[in-house]
């Protein structure tokens, strides 16, 4: 247990040295939000001790005993002409310990080949691809620890891309407290095949902290999210903002002050969640993603940027989760999630056949 704590400690530090700024990344989809849960919860990280394996391969140190033998599959209605899904089985081994499966995939949809004059010549596809194997592991009732390895590829037309990374996750959990708290290093690695010889580019590597609790004598759970942890300055504009104003006397552009770019600054880096549960089958949630309503917003009128919400219905062995994310006027996707635990709908089966047996007897 030692070794293992050791080697989490090291691939976790020596994950700062990948951290980037800002730019432009390869692999985008990496941090698309598959599972519907994590999407109506705000789109990153979150920290919560139960059976739901929608959330395991966000935060692979959840992965346990708990989710043995959940079968998962998301979907999401994205932009136009835009689908992307994924797959999961998480499964439970008596000597090597739990691991969970999931593929992912992106498809852009078709479009039109054109010559260098722009007369059409065919068509073409583009697709995005990530095969996933994801180990947690208990070392205490209170800390578990989990990591990724993600095979990923790429294709675009005749253009293609092969690459490797890493996500290295740690949760503590309280159950006396009803509280608990993770930390994430997300997309370490690297492309193996560029899509140009030669051109490497960053991947979207993220550092996140993620904290929840639910009430003692309320059916409540509040979220925490920290994102982007390793930089600042979350805003990608200067003076060119186009939002900003200027003065038509001096011709000066009239930017914020410093102390409202700290607190703008600030509250990007924050996602805040609440997750309601009436009933122990139902849940409904509501998220804020200060960055993303900055990104999206128009100053001429006001939208739901940044406002999430959904929810989930578990019944015994199967569970069925939606949410909505909004971005812009007409950008709002729909998420959706469908899981079955195969050993108990095994279970409920045999159950029913000796319920039957016996009043087959019973009649006799």
């Amino acid at each position: 247990m030692k070794k293992i704590l050791l080697l989490f400690i090291i691939l976790l530090m020596s994950a700062g040295l990948w951290a980037q700024s800002n730019g432009n990344y390869v692999y985008n989809f990496l941090s698309f939000n598959y599972s519907s849960r994590i999407a109506g919860l705000g789109s990153n990280l979150i920290s919560v001790y139960d059976d739901d394996p929608s959330i395991i391969m966000t935060n692979p140190s959840l992965i346990s005993q708990r989710h043995h033998s959940s079968l998962m599959m998301n979907f999401t209605n994205y932009f136009t002409g835009s689908n992307y899904a994924s797959a999961l089985y998480s499964h439970t081994f008596e000597k090597a310990g739990s691991f969970a499966f999931e593929l992912r995939y992106v498809g852009y949809g078709k479009f039109s080949e054109t010559d260098i004059t722009g007369m059409e010549i065919g068509t073409f596809h583009a697709s995005d691809l990530a095969a996933t194997v994801g180990w947690g592991r208990e070392l205490s009732p209170n800390f578990s620890i989990g990591a990724n390895l993600k095979l990923i590829y790429c294709g675009y037309a005749d253009y293609n891309s092969f690459g490797l990374a890493v996500d290295v996750a740690g949760t503590y959990h309280n159950e006396a407290k009803r509280l608990s708290l993770s930390l994430l290093v997300k997309n370490v690695g690297s492309e193996l095949k560029p899509f140009t010889p030669g051109n490497f580019e960053k991947l979207p590597f993220d550092l996140q902290l993620a904290f929840s609790q639910r009430f003692a004598h309320l059916p409540v759970r509040y979220h925490i999210t920290l994102h982007s942890l390793y930089k600042w300055n979350m805003a990608y504009t200067g003076k060119d903002n186009p939002l900003y104003t200027t003065d038509a006397i001096t011709g000066e552009v009239q930017t914020p002050s410093k102390v409202a770019n700290f607190f703008d600054n600030m509250f990007r880096h924050v996602v805040l969640g609440i997750e309601i549960i009436p009933v122990k089958y139902l849940s409904l949630y509501f998220a804020y993603n200060h960055n993303i309503h900055q990104e999206m917003k128009i100053p001429q009128r006001r939208t739901f940027a940044g406002f999430s919400y959904g929810f989930m219905i578990n019944v015994r062995s199967i569970q069925f989760g939606y949410s909505r994310n909004h971005y812009a006027v007409g950008a709002v996707p729909n998420n959706f999630t469908f899981c079955l635990k195969i050993d108990e709908v095994c279970k409920l089966s045999q159950e029913n056949k000796e319920k039957k047996l016996i009043r087959k007897q019973q009649q006799n």
